[in-house]
């Protein structure tokens, strides 16, 4: 087939009879078919979507691998040309996909492509996890057109034209087969969160080009797997923030990653004095994981080790030792 859309499930059953409907019927006309992945889920997701969507295709992984680990087991068994990653509490418009593979069809730099996100419980406004394509500033940090930091806007149209971006969310996310086979696919290490965003930076990196593509649109809940407070979710961001740069840094831009752990730092010690002690240990734990799975070398090293020391005395205030 042309296009494959892989739904990564874990323990979502409630979801995928919800929003399985308008997928298929948005497939229809379509060299494109529907997989359901699934990370080992305990729900019954599986027995559900077989006895309900037997024109979806299933695989069933072993054990939880994660956002990345799940999508990289399961894409490697299947052929298409073009691959589209999506969430399972994704509700797609009728025209969707056609505009996404159109758009890669006619423009042959794009590697990676996605739709305009809007939030699921207010229909109207961007949802937060991508809006209209993002971007990544000075110091790494992600933020999206039609986001000012953990404000959405409302869609009037202002984001509606094709654009190149830095990166679209894995939310809903089009990329070329052959692209993703000659990254890799998403990089392991990173479990869930970000890995969209080094996925796409990396993709740049080999000249192609990221984008967003308004004329589909997709409606997400968000926060189907970890809630936006979650301290486990901010471990993910934090530890996974500085695997991206690491990743993706040149070597004269290097010294970024050590401003970006001081900033991190002197987040955990906010965390610490305003009482949220879950989330200061999330930040302390991030960092010490980053320089475990980091591939840098022995002169990075001192960097990280000046960062934890620095993380280590505000755990040890924290820890009250």
């Amino acid at each position: 087939m042309q296009t494959a859309v892989v739904i990564l499930n874990w323990n979502t059953k409630e979801y995928l009879e919800k929003w399985l409907p308008a997928l298929l019927d948005s497939c229809k006309g379509l060299d494109a078919g529907v997989v359901v992945a699934d990370n080992a889920s305990t729900d019954g997701s599986l027995d559900l979507v077989r006895r309900l969507f037997p024109e979806v295709t299933c695989i069933s992984l072993d054990k939880n691998y994660g956002f990345t680990g799940g999508y990289n087991k399961a894409l490697c068994q299947i052929e298409a040309e073009y691959y589209v990653l999506l969430n399972s509490d994704i509700e797609v418009s009728p025209d969707w996909l056609s505009e996404l593979t159109g758009f890669m069809e006619t423009h042959r730099d794009c590697g990676i492509c996605g739709p305009k996100l809007r939030s699921m419980t207010d229909r109207g406004r961007f949802e937060y996890a991508g809006a209209a394509g993002g971007y990544l500033d000075f110091f790494g940090y992600p933020f999206c057109r039609g986001r000012v930091l953990g404000k959405t806007q409302s869609d009037r149209g202002q984001y509606d034209s094709p654009a190149e971006v830095g990166w679209v969310s894995g939310a809903a996310l089009a990329v070329r087969s052959g692209v993703w086979k000659r990254l890799g696919g998403l990089d392991d290490r990173f479990f869930a969160h970000m890995e969209e965003i080094d996925f796409c930076w990396r993709a740049r990196n080999e000249g192609w080009k990221v984008y967003v593509v308004p004329s589909a649109c997709v409606y997400h809940l968000g926060g189907g797997t970890l809630p936006q407070n979650s301290p486990r979710k901010l471990f993910l961001n934090y530890r996974n923030n500085l695997l991206m740069l690491d990743n993706n840094l040149p070597g004269k831009f290097r010294p970024r990653i050590f401003c970006r752990m001081v900033l991190d730092g002197i987040a955990g010690a906010i965390y610490f004095l305003t009482g949220r002690r879950e989330y200061a240990e999330a930040v302390v734990n991030a960092h010490r994981e980053y320089r475990t799975l980091r591939r840098g070398n022995g002169g990075k090293a001192k960097v990280n080790i000046l960062c934890n020391r620095l993380l280590f005395i505000e755990y040890l205030k924290f820890k009250n030792i």
